[in-house]
């Protein structure tokens, strides 16, 4: 069974920054395209980041030059870097294949406020 299980959100200060990760079991995350997604309160949930399976990274023009998609094959994990947070990165994060199919996680919760 595939599973996907997100950690590493909290609470943050604007300007501060998270790692968030995301640990896949029955499916090798390196062979597929992964994606981060969030869903901030009455919003839907919108792509953020992904990672090709030969690397390449695309991201949304809100987080460009400040979040950072990367995976450790070996850990079979995918990671995202959030640097200069801001209180609009206000969301429960995602990851998934960018297709969106696998059963989705409980995400994990990232509050960026002073």
């Amino acid at each position: 069974q595939v599973q996907l299980v997100e950690s590493g959100g909290g609470l943050v200060q604007p300007g501060g920054s998270l790692r968030l990760s995301c640990a896949g079991s029955g499916m090798r995350l390196n062979l597929r395209r992964m994606a981060w997604f969030r869903q901030a309160p009455g919003n839907q949930r919108e792509l953020v980041a992904d990672i090709t399976s030969g690397g390449f990274r695309n991201y949304i023009d809100s987080v460009t030059g400040r979040f950072i998609i990367s995976r450790d094959n070996a850990k079979n994990t995918v990671y995202l870097q959030m640097n200069s947070l801001k209180p609009e990165d206000t969301a429960v994060y995602y990851c998934n294949i960018y297709a969106g199919t696998i059963p989705w996680g409980q995400g994990t919760q990232v509050i960026v406020s002073s």
